[in-house]
């Protein structure tokens, strides 16, 4: 059996699995002397490749929030930050009112995953729905509440599932298949990418804590951002 048996090449669980399992009854049971599978590489899992969220279907999918009902305004606030901070869906679920600071700095407090906290601006568009979203929040039953985000009807905080309905929801509205936060986590990656901005700042801005992570985000538009650079670059146009 090598690298290249069907067995690990097309299932790379069951292949990892049968690799603790041997290992067990080698080194713990003392069944067998040598594991069969020590010597077999180990399979590469597939890395699928998450579409970003592009800029004509998030104008979309904000559209159907246009309105002044508390929904509305609750629902544009969260779509705007996740499309303007790139925020994983639980940072922005669990954000509390506290974490908001508009008056002199228009910025968020996230809490990161490792208990990383970290604070990123919010662009003029987000930081106004989010001022929307608050003015509107005041009249609410559970304007008392901690959380920041609150259900439609009684006194409940609208939960990361919540969220990740409203969302669906929203799509379909739009007409936009699979609507979900990490989409416009990619974009923002992408977006930066294709700007120019230094690697390390994503870093920072978007909590990562792995050199693998900037490589993976907004790859899916690797292709689109080479050809624009190829492009801008014109090499073989100056002769």
């Amino acid at each position: 059996m090598d690298g290249g048996d069907p067995l690990t090449r097309d299932r790379p669980e069951q292949a990892q699995a049968l690799q603790q399992f041997f290992k067990w009854l080698a080194l713990d049971e003392e069944e067998i002397d040598r594991p069969p599978m020590e010597r077999v590489r180990q399979p590469k899992t597939p890395q699928e490749l998450i579409p970003i969220m592009r800029d004509d279907d998030t104008r979309r999918i904000l559209d159907t929030c246009r309105g002044r009902a508390f929904v509305d305004r609750r629902d544009e606030a969260i779509i705007r930050l996740l499309y303007n901070t790139g925020a994983r869906l639980s940072e922005v679920a669990n954000l509390h009112v506290d974490d908001v600071s508009l008056a002199d700095t228009d910025t968020i407090r996230y809490h990161g995953k490792g208990a990383k906290d970290r604070r990123v601006r919010l662009g003029p568009k987000a930081a106004r729905a989010m001022s929307r979203y608050l003015r509107t929040r005041s009249q609410h039953k559970g304007s008392l509440l901690a959380e920041l985000w609150l259900a439609d009807r009684g006194t409940r905080a609208l939960a990361a599932n919540g969220i990740k309905l409203m969302l669906k929801r929203r799509g379909q509205r739009a007409g936009v298949a699979n609507v979900h936060a990490h989409r416009w986590r990619h974009n923002f990656a992408h977006e930066w990418k294709r700007a120019g901005g230094d690697t390390g700042d994503p870093m920072l801005l978007l909590g990562w804590t792995s050199d693998d992570m900037p490589r993976h985000y907004g790859s899916s538009a690797a292709a689109e951002r080479a050809q624009e650079s190829q492009s801008r670059v014109g090499i073989g146009e100056r002769v």
